[in-house]
C-alpha cells in the first residue's frame, strides 16, 4: 500500500490546515557572517554586561538607566537618537550606566504592527529576513558609538540572530509566566530583567527570576538554524522590573520594599529596576518625568534596592498612528507604538538622575 499523498489523500489533510505559506529563514550563522562584530563592538558589549552585573550585585554604586524608543521603526532615526544619547551620557558615566533601549519585537494585546523584525517595511509584507538584517546592523552601529544596547526578547528563536550584540535583555509583562521564556532566560549570556504581569502580579516575576537561574533542557535551534536540544546552566543575573499595571503604579516605596522581601524569601539578590513608563505613568508619556523625579529624590535620600530605571524616549514626544504602506508620511523620530518623552526632557532627566547618585554618595 502506497503512502504517497494524492490530492484527496486524508494523510495530507492532517496538517497545515491553517498555514498559508512556509518560507525559508536565513540562518543565524549566515546573518552573523554578513554583519560581523568587530573588536570595538565586542568590547562595548562585554564591558557593558560586566558593569551591569556589578551594579546589580552592589559592587558598583552607579544607577542603570535603560532609555530609548518604545520600539524601533526607523533605523536612521534610532541611530540619530543613539548619537545624541551617547554624547550626553559620556560625562555622566561616573554616575550612570546608560543602556539604549533598542526594541524590535512589539508584543500586542490584540493586533497591530509587531515590530521592525516582523514587518520592516511597515506595509504588512512581513519581510522577516530583511528585518533581521536591519536589526543586527543597527545594534552593531549603536554599539560602535560605545553605547550598550538593551532588547526585549519575545520570539524564542530571534536571540540566536542578535543576542551576541546585546548588553541587557528583558522579558515583557505578557510573557513573564511563560515557561518557554524562563528557559530562554536561563540560556542568555547577558543580565535579563523580567517584568511583573500586566495585572500587577509581582510574584510571577520573582518566580520567573528564580526559574531562569536554574538549568534547563529544551528544544530550540542552533547557529545553522537546525532543530537542536539546548542544555543551560542557568542565568544568575536575572532581576525583577516593576512596571505598574492597569490597576495603577507600583513604583512606590512600599511595593519596592515588599518586592525586595519576596526576593529575599526566594533566596535571590535584593534588587529591582523600575520602569517609569507603562502602568507607572498611566501610559501618559509626560508623567514619566514626574515618576523619574520622585525616584531620583528617593535614590538621593539613600533608598536601597533600586538598581536602575527604564524610560521610553525618542526624538519627538508623543506617538503617531501607522497606516500600513504609508511609512514615508510618518513624523521623523516619533514613536508609532507607545508614546515617548522627547529628547530635551530625557536629557534633563538623565542629568537629574546623575545628580541623585552624587547626593546619595
Amino acid at each position: 500500500m502506497s503512502l504517497t499523498a494524492g490530492p484527496a489523500d486524508p494523510l495530507q489533510q492532517l496538517d497545515n490546515q491553517r498555514t498559508t505559506s512556509v518560507s525559508p529563514l536565513l540562518s543565524p550563522a549566515l546573518l552573523r557572517q554578513e554583519h560581523p562584530m568587530d573588536a570595538a563592538v565586542a568590547k562595548t558589549v562585554q564591558q557593558g554586561r560586566a558593569e551591569t552585573v556589578d551594579i546589580l550585585s552592589g559592587r558598583d554604586d552607579r544607577l542603570i538607566v535603560i532609555v530609548g524608543p518604545c520600539s524601533v521603526h526607523d533605523p536612521a532615526a534610532a541611530l540619530d537618537y543613539a548619537a545624541r544619547l551617547a554624547e550626553h551620557a559620556a560625562p555622566l558615566r561616573d554616575r550612570l550606566h546608560v543602556i539604549m533601549r533598542v526594541y524590535f519585537e512589539k508584543p500586542r494585546t490584540t493586533l497591530g504592527w509587531k515590530g521592525l523584525i516582523n514587518d520592516p517595511d511597515l506595509d504588512g509584507t512581513f519581510a522577516v529576513n530583511k528585518g533581521l538584517r536591519l536589526a543586527r546592523k543597527l545594534l552593531l552601529d549603536v554599539s560602535a558609538l560605545g553605547l550598550p544596547v538593551g532588547c526585549e526578547f519575545l520570539d524564542p528563536i530571534t536571540p540566536q540572530f542578535i543576542s551576541d550584540t546585546v548588553t541587557w535583555g528583558s522579558i515583557g509583562a505578557r510573557t513573564a509566566a511563560s515557561q518557554v521564556h524562563r528557559q530562554l532566560c536561563s540560556a542568555l549570556s547577558m543580565p535579563v530583567g523580567i517584568k511583573n504581569s500586566t495585572e500587577g502580579d509581582v510574584q510571577v516575576a520573582v518566580d520567573a527570576t528564580r526559574a531562569a537561574g536554574a538549568g534547563h533542557v529544551f528544544p530550540g535551534i542552533n547557529s545553522d538554524g537546525l532543530a537542536a536540544l539546548i542544555s543551560t546552566s542557568g542565568n544568575p543575573d536575572c532581576h525583577v522590573i516593576l512596571r505598574g499595571s492597569a490597576a495603577g503604579p507600583n513604583h512606590d516605596r512600599e511595593t519596592v520594599t515588599d518586592t525586595l522581601a519576596r526576593l529575599h524569601k526566594a533566596g535571590l539578590p535584593e534588587r529591582v529596576i523600575i520602569d517609569a513608563s507603562h502602568g507607572n505613568s498611566g501610559k501618559d508619556h509626560r508623567r514619566q518625568a514626574e515618576v523619574t523625579r520622585e525616584l531620583a529624590g528617593r535614590i538621593g535620600a539613600g533608598e536601597r534596592g533600586i538598581a536602575g530605571i527604564m524610560l521610553e524616549s525618542f526624538l519627538t514626544g508623543g506617538r503617531q498612528d501607522l497606516t500600513l504602506g504609508r511609512g514615508a508620511e510618518l513624523t521623523y523620530g516619533q514613536s508609532i507604538t507607545d508614546a515617548c518623552m522627547d529628547w530635551p526632557t530625557t536629557a534633563a532627566l538623565l542629568t537629574e538622575l546623575a545628580n541623585a547618585v552624587t547626593t546619595r554618595r
